[in-house]
């Protein structure tokens, strides 16, 4: 079973800093993984396993 590739500390951290200026409410963890492209990496896996999680 392949692992679930996360961004990178850097892309986390920078993101992480660029929340914290913001006043508005945090956003959903399905737009932080948009944001960030790990809803791209997963759907790519999703692709090249056939379809299986």
């Amino acid at each position: 079973m392949a692992q679930a590739n996360h961004p990178s500390k850097y892309l986390v951290r920078a993101y992480l800093e660029r929340r914290s200026h913001e006043v508005k409410p945090p956003p959903t963890p399905e737009e932080i993984r948009r944001q960030l492209g790990w809803g791209m990496v997963m759907f790519e896996q999703k692709i090249s396993n056939g379809g299986r999680s």
